[in-house]
């Protein structure tokens, strides 16, 4: 039997560069193994080769290129089941997807996506970028400009999917779809807001401090 006690420290793995469907699965795998309490709370780092998602509110899914297009463009598709929109990765981009048990952490789902975006906020702030919320659109914004998209899903109390920053990824790629079914929306990212290049791995570093931070916490 495992020690549900044992189980108060969060594991965060960074995976590289790595394709959107074998994490997807990863995580799959990993909900059910936390589920179980056969392992501690987890996120993935990860930065994705270009690829579109869509979320399973089916009217934000706006796709502006042909299937032939978007191939010809190297961008796979893929279909989910996490919340909103259409949604866009690709490399300089940072993902992250907590693997938490919420009712253990004493949270619930809307407090765990304001704590997302308070991440994100504070990973921005260390950039030199000021993030911030607006009201009824999930997500953070620089300005009218977007730059991180967040999309979850909670299944039995365990969360998936997460959240993805715009570092320094080629912005082009959200040419192809309409981001979160938002018409009119300027993407944005941190080296577009700061002209300056950043590593990617030194970002993962201080983005796994503040995950502990805010949830490597007792469980209850």
């Amino acid at each position: 039997m495992t020690d549900a006690n044992a189980h108060h420290k969060l594991d965060v793995r960074d995976l590289g560069v790595a394709d959107y469907r074998a994490v997807l699965a990863l995580q799959q795998q990993l909900q059910e193994q936390r589920r179980a309490g056969r392992i501690a709370n987890t996120a993935l780092l990860v930065e994705h080769p270009a690829v579109i998602t869509l979320g399973a509110r089916q009217s934000a899914n706006k796709l502006l290129l042909s299937a032939d297009e978007l191939a010809r463009r190297g961008i796979e598709v893929v279909r989910i089941r996490r919340g909103g929109g259409a949604t866009a990765h690709n490399p300089g981009q940072l993902v992250f997807y907590p693997i938490l048990h919420l009712q253990a952490l004493g949270l619930g789902v809307s407090e765990y996506v304001r704590t997302l975006e308070t991440v994100g906020i504070e990973l921005l702030q260390d950039l030199g970028v000021a993030g911030e919320r607006r009201r009824g659109f999930p997500g953070l914004w620089v300005g009218p400009r977007k730059i991180a998209s967040v999309g979850v899903r909670v299944s039995r109390f365990v969360t998936y999917h997460g959240m993805a920053v715009n570092i320094q990824n080629d912005l082009r790629i959200f040419e192809a779809m309409v981001p979160c079914g938002l018409d009119g929306v300027e993407m944005t990212s941190v080296r577009k807001e700061t002209g300056q290049t950043f590593h990617i791995a030194r970002i993962k570093e201080r983005l796994a401090t503040l995950l502990a931070r805010h949830f490597d916490r007792e469980e209850q």
